[in-house]
């Protein structure tokens, strides 16, 4: 019988100003592997990576979910806080809370419209 063991799982992610978005992906905690002229990878830790594209379509954009699952969501809070994204970038930000599904997490839209739920459990 063949391996079907799976490797990794990665979105593309779209942008409306690659540049800008990649710089924002920087500042909220992420670090590019490659950059070519159409696409970057970027990945946080072992575990998380996604693929950051030069192409918009904004229905897609702004309907498009992340999910990051981390450990201590109100540390990442403070470091979103910390970097003034919401300044520097334009983008909105909710708070933490708690969630009836058991999980505690905050929003950052990126600057193409993309909704990033940031969450613990609880």
């Amino acid at each position: 019988m063949r391996n079907l063991n799976s490797v990794e799982l990665k979105t593309f992610v779209p942008a409306k100003d690659f540049p800008l978005s990649q710089r924002f992906y920087q500042d909220l905690g992420f670090t590019p592997g490659w950059v070519g002229e159409q696409m970057a990878y970027f990945s946080h830790g072992a575990h998380c990576a996604f693929l950051l594209q030069d192409f918009y379509v904004q229905d897609w954009a702004e309907n498009c979910v992340m999910h990051l699952l981390v450990e201590d969501v109100d540390a990442w809070w403070e470091q979103v806080q910390a970097a003034q994204l919401a300044e520097r970038y334009g983008v909105r930000l909710v708070p933490p809370q708690d969630q009836p599904w058991g999980m505690r997490d905050f929003i950052v839209f990126d600057p193409s419209g993309v909704l990033w739920r940031i969450a613990q459990n609880i």
